[in-house]
């Protein structure tokens, strides 16, 4: 078990660093998740073992349509949140396969722009 808790920090240390490079952003932590804000805007989650579904991974908003595509395209890999799936946000597994950093990236980059002031979004380039 502590492997795993192991493996679960270092992809939350490493899901940190991507989004607080990012302007004006903040980590709050509620329990084993953490919440990523622009301002006092959440533009990513990361979930681990959400409602007990044993899944770790980076939600984030996306554009209109994208996140039941993605959904579709590769169920493996996304799938829709509960509660916010609805509302236009989709989650990337960290917990299957080796994780694509650059493609988190940039799921997280989208998020951020969606959700952050323009005068900041305009300041991060997809």
């Amino acid at each position: 078990m502590m492997k795993k808790r192991a493996a679960e920090d270092q992809l939350l240390a490493r899901l940190t660093k991507i989004c607080l490079a990012l302007p004006e952003t903040t980590r709050e932590m509620h329990g084993s998740h953490a919440s990523f804000l622009v301002r006092k805007k959440t533009f990513a989650y990361f979930l681990n073992n959400h409602h007990g579904d044993g899944i770790v991974s980076v939600t984030c908003k996306v554009l209109p349509g994208e996140n039941g595509a993605l959904a579709a395209a590769q169920p493996e890999r996304f799938y829709l949140p509960a509660y916010i799936g609805p509302r236009g946000w989709v989650a990337l597994r960290l917990d299957v396969g080796k994780v694509d950093w650059e493609e988190v990236g940039e799921l997280v980059k989208v998020g951020y722009r969606l959700s952050a002031p323009k005068s900041l979004a305009v300041r991060v380039e997809l």
